[in-house]
């Protein structure tokens, strides 16, 4: 642990924090006391009290303390949790200012020690015994004030991280709570994920039995306009063979837009037929082998079409490579996946919206990716998945 130095703003800080508190603590658990004659007053000022302290906390130590979304009322736990911390804070408030106090006050006595002597020429003496003329009692003084020097901040940051533990247990979550939260979390992103892919299917059937459909019957109007109205003037021939040439190349465009937008190959063969495709049209000759017994949830092929697919249109634009391999193999529950190739490395996940969008692809569903791209190549990408 990094010991702070006494002269560090953090120090000062954490002593303001603990002398701060014991005035708000008492104040505060005072009108707990009072108010709690009036059970609706207490309930009503109970969150505010709760505000107060929090507020202090963010404002001097930096630290958010979550708030409770149970509403206040006698059956909520969190109620009686942050009734208990308001009457128990000016007691912790206490113990932690005297010591600080004490700490402080020792460092100023101890390494002031020397100057009654020399402010005040009369002998002074304690009743115990400490005669400030001898200079081995202001010696021992001095060294119990540079020890407190360095004890003191240590003590206060000690302090300040106990009245935090306290405040964070009664006036935050509990456990069970965070824990729900985290479930409900996890359920509604698990619900946007699935919603998400659903909605790319739909914009690829669409597209598909749509606008795709319409330009296959451009396209051969166009070429059947083409082959038999030989004889209109160049001009219109041109015409028609530049308007052919642009609706083939659109078709292109819309036929690799929707293969990569959610194949429908994957909902029908799967994962292995549908990076089949994707290895046959990369420029590059790409060895892929994949060994899945068992197939994953429709979610996580989506992911993994989309990691091999992004990962070879990033080859094919930076890398250089001459070839690459893809590995997708399930073990148990997990999904590994790898991508390599012999080109020019160098690649980073802050370099670029590519990798960077694979990295954040790959979280939303918990998955680990690990990079490796050193300046010359080659360059490998891990990734690993839940298939449920």
């Amino acid at each position: 642990m990094k010991v702070p130095r006494p002269w560090s703003a953090r120090a000062w800080l954490d002593t303001a924090h603990v002398m701060i508190g014991l005035p708000v603590a008492v104040l505060l658990g005072g009108l707990t006391l009072l108010t709690a004659g009036w059970p609706p007053l207490l309930m009503r000022s109970v969150p505010w009290f709760t505000r107060v302290q929090r507020s202090r906390f963010e404002a001097i130590l930096g630290a958010r303390i979550p708030p409770v979304r149970s509403p206040s009322s006698w059956r909520s736990p969190a109620t009686w949790r942050q009734i208990g911390y308001h009457l128990l804070s000016p007691f912790v408030g206490f113990a932690a200012a005297f010591l600080v106090a004490f700490a402080w006050g020792g460092v100023v006595v101890g390494l002031l020690s020397f100057l009654p002597r020399q402010l005040q020429p009369p002998p002074m003496e304690f009743e115990i015994g400490f005669d400030l003329r001898d200079d081995k009692v202001v010696a021992v003084f001095m060294v119990i004030g540079f020890v407190l020097l360095l004890l003191a901040p240590m003590l206060a940051r000690g302090m300040a991280a106990l009245d935090l533990s306290v405040a964070r247990t009664l006036l935050g979550p509990s456990r069970s709570e965070l824990g729900q939260r985290i479930e409900t979390l996890t359920e509604s992103r698990a619900g946007m994920i699935d919603a998400a892919d659903a909605e790319r299917r739909r914009i690829e059937r669409d597209l598909h039995d749509g606008a795709q459909q319409r330009l296959v019957s451009l396209a051969m109007n166009l070429g059947l306009a083409r082959a038999t109205l030989t004889d209109l003037p160049e001009p219109a021939r041109e015409a028609i063979a530049q308007a052919h040439e642009e609706a083939k190349q659109a078709l292109k465009e819309l036929r690799d837009f929707v293969r990569g937008l959610h194949p429908a190959v994957l909902n029908d063969q799967g994962l292995d037929a549908a990076l089949s495709g994707v290895a046959a049209r990369a420029p590059f000759p790409v060895k892929l082998h994949v060994d899945i017994e068992r197939r994953a949830t429709p979610t996580i092929e989506a992911v993994a079409f989309f990691i091999v697919s992004e990962a070879l249109t990033n080859i094919a634009k930076h890398a250089a490579a001459t070839k690459a391999e893809v590995s997708v193999r399930r073990e148990r529950d997990r999904l590994h996946m790898l991508v390599y190739d012999d080109g020019c490395g160098g690649a980073r996940l802050d370099g670029g919206t590519g990798l960077r969008g694979l990295a954040q692809r790959i979280h939303s569903v918990d998955g680990t990716l690990r990079l490796s791209s050193p300046l010359g190549g080659p360059t490998t990408i891990e990734v690993e998945l839940p298939c449920e």
